[in-house]
């Protein structure tokens, strides 16, 4: 078992991200999102086991969170990471706030403990739309998010820290 730690919006202005959801579940055999039962969100780590003690996992979410008010992300392209399976997301407009925030807890948390593509260096902020897109449905999901168009905005009104699978929730701090 794993967990994670992600910004995750409960806020009404994520509609947009779950509208998303339906449209992308189109290029996969079922909702990959939607069916985790888990709010849209940007996950900022994720270890593997036990590598990783709750004490510290709670520090990070503190010191993540101290004078953080909820954060509205300004989303404006969807891309892809190659897979298999190819994975669809939303792309969020740099941040320097949300930067802050993943540095928090890789400053807390050894970063080498972290999975390599959520390390300091290596992160590609990303709200996930889909992550199980079909091989017989890449061209057509590499061609919708090519020709996605759109700017909209998300407020992030949550730190949290996830186990999975399946996701059960461990910690959480309310951004206002």
């Amino acid at each position: 078992m794993g967990f994670a730690i992600s910004l995750r919006s409960d806020d009404p202005s994520a509609g947009i991200v779950r509208a998303l959801w339906d449209v992308v579940q189109q290029f996969e055999d079922q909702p990959s999102m939607a069916i985790l039962g888990y709010p849209p969100h940007i996950t900022l780590a994720i270890y593997e086991g036990d590598v990783v003690g709750e004490d510290e996992v709670q520090r990070a979410l503190d010191e993540a969170s101290r004078n953080l008010g909820a954060l509205t992300l300004t989303f404006d392209a969807i891309s892809s990471f190659d897979g298999p399976p190819m994975v669809l997301w939303a792309s969020p407009r740099p941040s320097v706030v949300l930067q802050k925030i993943h540095e928090a807890i890789h400053a807390t948390i050894n970063p080498t403990s972290c999975r390599m593509h959520y390390r300091p260096g290596m992160w590609k902020p990303h709200c996930t739309l889909g992550t199980q897109v079909r091989s017989d449905q890449r061209e057509a999901a590499l061609a919708y998010a090519r020709n996605a168009s759109g700017v909209f905005d998300v407020i992030f009104d949550a730190l949290d820290c996830i186990y999975f699978p399946p996701i059960k929730p461990f910690d959480l701090r309310r951004l206002s």
